[in-house]
């Protein structure tokens, strides 16, 4: 094997594990932690789904914005208060928490499994 090949393979590694390992200063909570968290009214729980996957089955209290539509409207939400991201499996809502890091947000939560685990 040849060093571009060596070097083309570390980067691919590289940015699949950049894209599958949370994001630093995001919180990662599973379904069950979430359970006892849904009635905190300091905190806001966005669901970056498509909006047919959403009106398919949602957790009450989560508003919808889907993956692709949050930077722009990442001004709905407070940067005051800590914003929970779920999604179907908790990949798109760690890419959205990674987006919402990078908008300023302090206070970002993943949850781990996203609706697959919630039960």
């Amino acid at each position: 094997m040849n060093y571009i090949n060596i070097i083309l393979i570390v980067l691919i590694a590289y940015f699949l594990l950049r894209m599958l390992l949370p994001s630093k200063g995001v919180k990662q909570i599973s379904t069950a932690e979430l359970k006892n968290q849904l009635n905190d009214e300091n905190k806001q729980y966005i669901d970056v789904r498509t909006p047919g996957e959403f009106s398919g089955n949602h957790i009450k209290g989560f508003k919808n914005i889907p993956l692709h539509q949050l930077k722009g409207k990442a001004n709905t939400l407070s940067k005051d208060k800590e914003v929970v991201v779920i999604c179907h499996s908790g990949m798109r809502s760690n890419k959205a928490s990674k987006v919402l890091k990078k908008l300023g947000f302090t206070q970002v939560t993943n949850v781990k499994g996203g609706m697959s685990a919630w039960s």
